[in-house]
């Protein structure tokens, strides 16, 4: 029987990172609640020759890697810092290089990270839209966590952390009722 794939996706571009931690939080939160497949990933595994590459055809290997992994996941976890009250350019660029039908009815969490509080609402004005335009299935409740959120590289806000709960619960109700795509992909999980 195959397992569902699960592409968590961390759109930072340096390691360690708050949003790869808010990630791999997600991820692993998954993991205990469902049997399958989870990849671990981010933006920096694509490599510099992912903002060199204006067409598919120019990626590198790296960055086709990372584009075909989001391609034919059978769900994401995305998280990004939030740069100047956005997602960083890198991170929008990458999607502009997905297929636009890769991702319909795909269910996606989506999650983000930033300075303060004032750019909470990055997951709902701009990536809900974004995983809106592909047609996914996004999950209803968001993730936030602001720097005050961790501590020790862990996710330790209590109300963050209930809010990761109740994200991963409706995310992993969405991966049950679904199959599994017939070709399994496998990445290194770190």
């Amino acid at each position: 029987m195959l397992r569902q794939n699960i592409v968590v996706l961390s759109g930072n571009t340096h390691r360690p990172s708050k949003s790869r931690t808010l990630a791999h939080h997600l991820g692993e939160a998954l993991r205990e609640r469902l049997s399958v497949t989870v990849n671990f990933l981010d933006l920096v595994d694509a490599g510099r020759g992912l903002g060199a590459a204006f067409t598919r055809q120019e990626l590198t290997p790296e960055a086709l890697s990372v584009l075909g992994a989001v391609e034919q996941a059978d769900a994401l976890i995305v998280t990004t810092p939030v740069y100047n009250g956005s997602y960083a350019g890198l991170f929008k660029h990458l999607f502009d290089l997905i297929d636009p039908l890769a991702l319909v009815d795909r269910p996606v969490l989506i999650g983000a990270t930033g300075g303060g509080q004032r750019h909470a609402l990055v997951v709902e004005h701009q990536l809900r839209p974004l995983f809106g335009f592909y047609s996914a299935l996004t999950v209803p409740s968001a993730v936030y966590g602001s720097d005050s959120d961790f501590a020790d590289g862990k996710l330790t806000d209590p109300q963050v952390l209930a809010r990761a709960g109740q994200a991963v619960d409706q995310f992993a109700t969405l991966v049950s009722a679904r199959q599994p795509k017939r070709q399994q992909v496998s990445l290194a999980s770190a």
